[in-house]
């Protein structure tokens, strides 16, 4: 894409401001807003030129207002902007398949901040990131269905989950009922007991179910993939951030009854090792922790926080205070652990954690609920309609069809379907031709299962009918989006237009090139120049060395060679060398030396020494062309733009409503 070079657009035809629009979403609409300008016959609202005036400035406070001079310099720019837009539109430069497709990519982008999804996704960011702020310990006895479940097995397994609840909460204990009915495999070891989590570490029904509940309250039955789940919210706290910590392990063989006393032996020789003098960490780590990982490491473990390690690990992890402290040996299903607490740190802002949020909102059921939610509300706000019967109808004859479109075409054709409307968006009909050309055009990959194909295709073209009607409601009534559409469909002619007339035909042009370098001739020419070596040197010690060294020496060609073996090669941030040929009246060195003078000169400049040594001497004369290549190419462009303007201002006629004018300025403009 060109998005690199839209930054041309800003700083070539319009204000040099950031690209960020602050226009109020309450400006009035296209329709309401007064033209500006007409350029040939087309209006340009008020509404777009200060939109552009308004990035980045409020205009509220004086210094950010413009001078009368600046304003009328800013609307000669964006005359100038809207021309060449009206020009590329007449060149049909909007009709192209490329312009199309890169349009096309940046209005999805663009769009999605301004869409009812992107705010209910931010919702339940900030959902997530609150609910990050504490830790609950929770426990849980799960049901889960049989394979191949009917209906009536589902509601055999909820009625069982209601009488485990029950029996819960008229005093039962929790984790004998967890291991006298839960079918969570980890049952056996855990007791039901799942230890502190917080929010985006469980399945989100699950989630939502725990942060409602108050401290020692039971769930009612609560349906995830996995099955029935009862829950009791046992405590809740504030989050403690992350820490990062070392580890000793010493592991143990479950096959091996006697490996865990020997294992319990080990650590605590270990343990009695780091007590002594002169003992270190570091030291002890390496010559017997049997973690091969991270032993060579002095145990270091990445950073975690609660509800990503091993209880009884997180446990004892959690409870050291002081940097540097050592806990008393701990036992995990691993075997034998002395942990040492190395750092903490709070949980990040929202800000740096927004991304990660996202990405792990995007991966879980929050998604579809989402979704489900925005698609409720579009259907709501644009009066969606269903035709059930022909719904019904059109579903039953592509049960069992091949999925080949003229196949499918042929037999709806036959049965006098086409035609058939399956749903309104807004009073207009969607029919079952609509979805065949969708199907047939649309690109979309849609995931079909044997004998329901018609479903997916029908859900796919509902959500693209909604979304669709959605931009277009944003198009017509939200007036900041509409300009940020419009700016950046602008901006993507524009660069087109000008890599067309001028930056490519000025690359390009060769024969134009040499046409313009020998009409302005004149204005390429060398200053006054000189031959030079100039060593800076950053310390004061390093002065009487190299005058010692240079003082003899000629200006030559291999000087610098010589400088760089003696000195720099050494070391290299003590010295700065230049060698070449410079204009020397306006260098910032050679400007105070003697020209004329062959032998070593010292001097300073900005507080550190320079020595100069000076070769031949040029007068003033004319560059080649050549030598002054890439500046005849950048005012050749800048030419051949300023006759595109000349051009276009004597194709197209502009009228400037000056009563529309005067009412911008006095927004913008600062009077005395």
């Amino acid at each position: 894409m060109k998005y690199t070079y839209l930054c041309l657009f800003a700083l070539g035809t319009i204000i040099a401001c950031t690209p960020s629009g602050q226009l109020s979403q309450n400006t009035p609409s296209s329709e309401e807003s007064p033209y500006l300008l007409k350029v040939g016959n087309e209006p340009i609202q008020s509404a777009e030129f200060l939109y552009m005036l308004s990035k980045n400035r409020d205009f509220e406070s004086p210094e950010d207002k413009l001078s009368p001079e600046e304003f009328e310099e800013n609307l000669e720019l964006f005359i100038n902007y809207k021309l060449k837009v009206k020009e590329a539109e007449a060149l049909g430069l909007h009709e192209s398949e490329e312009f199309k497709r890169e349009f096309n990519a940046f209005k999805e982008d663009l769009k999605k901040p301004y869409l009812l999804e992107n705010s209910l996704q931010e919702g339940e960011l900030r959902k997530a990131y609150a609910r990050m702020q504490e830790v609950v310990h929770a426990k849980h006895i799960l049901l889960r269905f049989p394979r191949n479940a009917s209906k009536e097995d589902s509601i055999a397994v909820f009625r069982m989950a209601q009488k485990i609840k029950e029996k819960a909460e008229t005093g039962e204990n929790f984790e004998e009922l967890a291991i006298a009915y839960s079918q969570d495999p980890s049952v056996s070891t855990n007791k039901g007991d799942l230890g502190y989590f917080t929010s985006l570490q469980m399945v989100y029904a699950f989630e939502d179910a725990v942060y409602n509940l108050q401290e020692g309250t039971i769930s009612d039955p609560v349906l995830t993939n996995f099955g029935y789940h009862i829950i009791k919210l046992v405590d809740r706290k504030p989050n403690p951030g992350q820490i990062k910590v070392a580890h000793i392990l010493v592991r143990t063989d479950a096959e091996d009854p006697l490996s865990a006393d020997r294992s319990r032996r080990k650590i605590a020789d270990i343990y009695t090792e780091l007590q002594k003098e002169g003992s270190t960490w570091a030291e002890v780590c390496q010559a017997y922790s049997e973690d091969k990982d991270t032993k060579n490491k002095e145990g270091e473990l990445p950073w975690f926080g609660i509800g990503s390690f091993i209880k009884d690990f997180e446990q004892a992890a959690f409870s050291l205070n002081e940097i540097g402290e050592i806990s008393r040996p701990i036992s995990t299903a691993y075997g034998y652990h002395i942990i040492k607490l190395i750092d903490t740190k709070p949980i990040p802002s929202y800000e740096e954690m927004e991304e990660s949020l996202k990405s792990k909102i995007l991966r879980d059921s929050r998604s579809t609920l989402i979704k489900s939610q925005a698609q409720a509300i579009q259907k709501s706000k644009y009066h969606y309609q269903e035709n059930t019967e022909n719904i019904s109808k059109t579903k039953t004859l592509l049960s069992d069809q091949v999925y080949e479109i003229n196949t499918i075409k042929s037999l709806l054709e036959d049965k006098g379907m086409m035609d058939s409307t399956l749903f309104i968006i807004q009073s207009e009909p969607r029919k079952v031709s609509d979805l065949i050309s969708f199907m047939e055009s649309s690109g979309e990959v849609v995931n079909i299962k044997p004998r329901n194909f018609f479903q997916p295709w029908l859900n796919k073209y509902i959500e693209t009918s909604l979304t669709s009607t959605e931009e277009d409601d944003l198009i017509a009534n939200n007036e900041e989006y509409r300009l940020l559409i419009k700016e950046y469909r602008d901006g993507i002619l524009l660069f087109d237009l000008m890599n067309q007339m001028v930056w490519q035909k000025a690359l390009l042009d060769t024969i134009g090139q040499e046409a313009y370098f020998k009409k302005h001739q004149e204005e390429y020419r060398w200053a006054k120049r000189a031959d030079a070596l100039i060593l800076r040197l950053n310390q004061s010690e390093l002065i009487s060395p190299a005058e010692k060294l240079l003082k003899s020496k000629p200006y030559s060609e291999d000087l610098n060679e010589y400088i760089t073996a003696r000195f720099i090669d050494a070391s290299p941030i003590s010295y700065k060398l230049q060698q070449g040929t410079f204009e020397y009246e306006h260098h910032p060195v050679l400007k105070d030396v003697n020209i004329q003078d062959k032998n070593l000169q010292k001097l300073k400049y900005e507080g550190k020494t320079h020595l100069v040594i000076i070769g031949k001497t040029y007068p003033e004369m004319p560059k080649t062309f050549n030598e002054t290549k890439g500046k005849v190419i950048q005012d050749y462009q800048e030419s051949l733009n300023t006759d595109l303007i000349s051009l276009l201002r004597n194709n197209y006629i502009i009228q400037i409503n000056e009563d529309e004018k005067k009412k911008i300025a006095n927004i913008v403009v600062a009077h005395n």
